[in-house]
């Protein structure tokens, strides 16, 4: 029986042992998006594939469809993010990257835009240990999936946002002013988290899309607690969200 062979880049985000040799990869492809790839008995020392099949690696791959699985048989490596792996803060985000793009796309959707921000994402960390990339990723990936946040007018009455006081919630999809927040009831108003000026407009540099701002952002202490606590919290209730979809 003959199999068609598909060759693509990829970035390996996980790997599980299968049995006693095999491992089961989750690789994000340019060509194809999140898709499952079984290595088999890639764990033996004499497999030519292991090289280049690592989390967080860059290669070029080729696989075929089994009838379970897709089975790879060839792996290139393109680049190894040898730094990532040097400093446990980097390599901590890249397991939380990896984690949050595997939770939240389903299989063989080809996206261009999350494949340019993924590999993005993987090159500076790899030169760098900013965590603001790690929030720079997940809003961006929050705006292609269809969930950026309303932050130049409040999500409830549209209202052009003022140098205020101002809230976000969840479920509004955004930043609401004060006017608004105090006609919600008290349970609404316990849901809701105080975003200060800042916050928001780093938000807003975030969703421009520009790599190179990144490093001359200079946060002060109150706004990284304040957007981190912020993207843990919108995280958070699109994790809820997705897995109502997914019931």
């Amino acid at each position: 029986m003959a199999f068609t062979h598909y060759r693509t880049q990829g970035i390996f985000l996980k790997k599980e042992d299968r049995g006693e040799a095999d491992q089961l990869f989750t690789v994000f492809a340019e060509d194809f998006g999140k898709l499952e790839i079984l290595g088999r008995a890639i764990r033996k020392i004499t497999s030519k594939l292991r090289s280049a099949s690592s989390p967080f690696y860059l290669s070029e791959i080729e696989f075929i469809q089994g009838k379970t699985y897709k089975t790879l048989t060839d792996a290139i490596l393109i680049d190894n993010f040898k730094n990532i792996r040097e400093y446990p803060q980097r390599l901590n985000l890249a397991y939380q990257i990896a984690e949050v793009t595997d939770s939240f796309l389903g299989e063989e959707q080809r996206d261009e835009k999350i494949w340019q921000l993924l590999l993005g994402t993987f090159k500076r960390l790899n030169d760098s240990k900013l965590e603001i990339l790690y929030y720079y990723f997940l809003w961006n990936l929050f705006s292609i999936l269809g969930y950026a946040p309303q932050l130049y007018s409040c999500s409830v009455c549209e209202r052009k946002l003022l140098p205020e006081t101002f809230w976000y919630l969840s479920e509004e999809g955004g930043v609401v002013c004060w006017r608004c927040f105090k006609n919600f009831g008290e349970e609404k108003k316990k849901e809701a988290q105080e975003i200060n000026v800042e916050t928001v407009k780093v938000l807003r540099i975030f969703l421009k899309e520009n790599w190179n701002v990144l490093g001359k952002l200079k946060l002060k202490e109150k706004t990284q607690g304040n957007l981190k606590d912020i993207t843990d919290s919108y995280l958070s209730f699109l994790r809820r969200e997705f897995s109502k979809m997914e019931k």
